[in-house]
């Protein structure tokens, strides 16, 4: 018996927001969906500030979404999985404190 195994990676094609959601258009056709709740510094962040976003591939040449002026990173792997953010509440606390 074979397995199959999958070799591409999923590429974003495009990053929007709508009514408290993260939304993530990828390259196959895929949107992805999630609330703004997982992710408390985009929650947290200006219009403005969620639209200054890029992606890069980290060494195993898998899509990762930037914000650099917010320092939050997201791995579309990790979209896909159904994770969230994994930041502590001291840690946004403290980055909450610096904003103001």
């Amino acid at each position: 018996m074979s397995i199959a195994t999958i070799e591409t990676q999923p590429r974003v094609e495009a990053v929007e927001f709508a009514e408290r959601m993260l939304s993530v258009r990828l390259m196959d056709g895929r949107t992805l969906l999630v609330p703004l709740e997982w992710y408390p510094r985009l929650l947290h962040a200006s219009s403005d500030e969620r639209q200054l976003w890029r992606v890069f591939e980290d060494s195993d040449e898998r899509d990762i979404i930037f914000w650099e002026q917010l320092d939050e990173l997201i791995p579309v792997v990790a979209l896909l999985a159904g994770v969230p953010s994994r930041e502590s509440r001291r840690s946004l606390d403290k980055w909450l404190a610096g904003r103001k």
